[in-house]
């Protein structure tokens, strides 16, 4: 059997695989762990619940609450609140622990149950592995006085938008944009804060009802997002995931601003303040070569790091450094969140627009994005990738051949026996020919 918990906390079809019974247990052993590491140490623990407004979270949060309660955790029920909004609360109330019910960009069947420590990190793998351990363990449950007491609290979204707000280093007064909330936990909260910080919002994908979160709309699906921006003749467009910890854009042309090119623009803004820790962007290595270049010319260096939000955010801990993120548009920015904010990301994205006093396009226009091709090669032995000598060879022609302006990329897939392919060069048709030979190579070379 596999590690239950994968890079971002326990997730899979709802009612099948995140059950009712999978979510009080965890809770428990979460409470039991955290407990025996220290973190209640002298006080009463207490803990932050909010999910996002799939239907399965409203049983799986009721699960959640009750087994935390049952181990003697006080319990504050924030309900639909975007996963960073969870993350915000925990540091600002002072909490012990976090939980958030949601499956982010999945379609509405999945679900998920995510755990944030004190100050709002997300468990390490260690304390995760505990916790999994631990599952289902007998245990001395506490009674009277001693169970932990459930307080709903409608305030969170509140605070946070004042939060946000707050941060934003400059009024977004005189921007029209269209903001698309994914049918998701950002529906209230995203609108609420642009507006707040002076834009004239339109709004797009904010009537959840449970079913529809993800569905057809948010920064999975930018095409509704690119016809009302040109409808509306709006500055900009931004679109969030189902539970709002990523974020993408597009200009008033229509065009997608990704990620990468999100976090440029926010490295030079601070770089220029003075505020980029380091003048250190951390990216994985998926990130567009054009970013790099972009940066490197800028003055700027990137720290790349293997695929996943964590591991962007292990970097970021470890060096000090305040800006990171990936090309799905999940940014995080340490001196304001403790994990990827869609919402913060948009206010500070458009703050930039909004500063300089020009297009989006062209204040993303600092990052050139490379053409990139991503060639799935299945049915093949992912293990002897990097190994295989005929493989390698393929690879180090392929990089003299593209030279200093194209990479190549070789990731074995973690969940299936397929192998990706991924190169960039200064032209799409080079870099398409680059990625056929290559995948050409790796499936006869690694066939099963």
């Amino acid at each position: 059997m596999g590690r239950l918990f994968g890079t971002d906390g326990v997730r899979g079809l709802a009612n099948v695989d995140v059950t009712a019974e999978l979510a009080l247990d965890l809770s428990v052993a979460a409470a039991h762990v955290l407990g025996d590491a220290g973190a209640f140490a002298g006080h009463r623990p207490r803990a932050v619940v909010g999910r996002d407004p799939r239907a399965s979270g409203e049983f799986l949060s009721a699960a959640v609450v009750a087994g935390l309660a049952s181990a003697g955790v006080d319990v504050q029920d924030v309900g639909v609140l975007p996963t960073p909004g969870i993350a915000h609360l925990v540091t600002a109330t002072g909490a012990d622990l976090g939980v958030v019910l949601s499956a982010s960009h999945n379609p509405v069947p999945d679900n998920g149950i995510k755990f944030f420590a004190r100050g709002g990190h997300k468990l390490p793998d260690e304390v995760e592995d505990a916790i999994e351990a631990r599952l289902r363990e007998p245990w001395q449950r506490p009674t009277g006085a001693a169970v932990g007491r459930v307080r709903p609290d409608g305030s969170g979204a509140q605070r946070y938008v004042e939060h946000l707000v707050a941060s934003a280093p400059h009024r977004l007064d005189g921007l029209r944009v269209v903001v698309d909330c994914a049918h998701g936990a950002a529906w209230w909260v995203g609108p609420e804060a642009l507006r707040r910080a002076g834009a004239d919002v339109t709004v797009l994908g904010a009537e959840p009802d449970g079913l529809n979160t993800n569905d057809g709309v948010g920064s999975t699906h930018p095409g509704p997002l690119r016809e009302a921006v040109l409808a509306a003749g709006a500055d900009a467009g931004v679109a969030f995931d189902g539970d709002a910890d990523r974020c993408l854009a597009v200009d008033a042309r229509g065009e997608l601003v990704d990620g990468d090119q999100v976090m440029g623009v926010l490295a030079l803004a601070l770089k220029e303040r003075g505020a980029l820790a380091g003048d250190v962007l951390v990216a994985t290595v998926m990130s567009n070569l054009g970013l790099i270049l972009a940066m490197r010319e800028a003055g700027v260096r990137v720290v790349q790091t293997a695929v996943g939000d964590r591991y962007v955010l292990e970097a970021m801990r470890e060096g000090g450094y305040s800006l990171g993120g990936e090309q799905s548009g999940h940014v995080v920015m340490l001196d304001h969140q403790t994990t990827g904010d869609g919402v913060l990301t948009a206010l500070h994205l458009l703050a930039r627009v909004a500063e300089l006093g020009r297009p989006l396009a062209e204040v993303a226009s600092v990052v050139r994005r490379l053409p990139q091709v991503l060639v799935n090669v299945p049915d093949v032995d992912k293990a002897r990738a990097s190994s295989h000598e005929g493989v390698r060879a393929a690879v180090a022609q392929a990089e003299a051949e593209l030279g200093t302006t194209g990479r190549v990329l070789l990731r074995p897939s973690g969940t299936e026996p397929l192998v990706r392919v991924m190169v960039e060069a200064s032209a799409a048709d080079q870099a398409q020919a680059v990625a056929d030979r290559l995948a050409a190579v790796v499936a006869a070379e690694l066939a099963l």
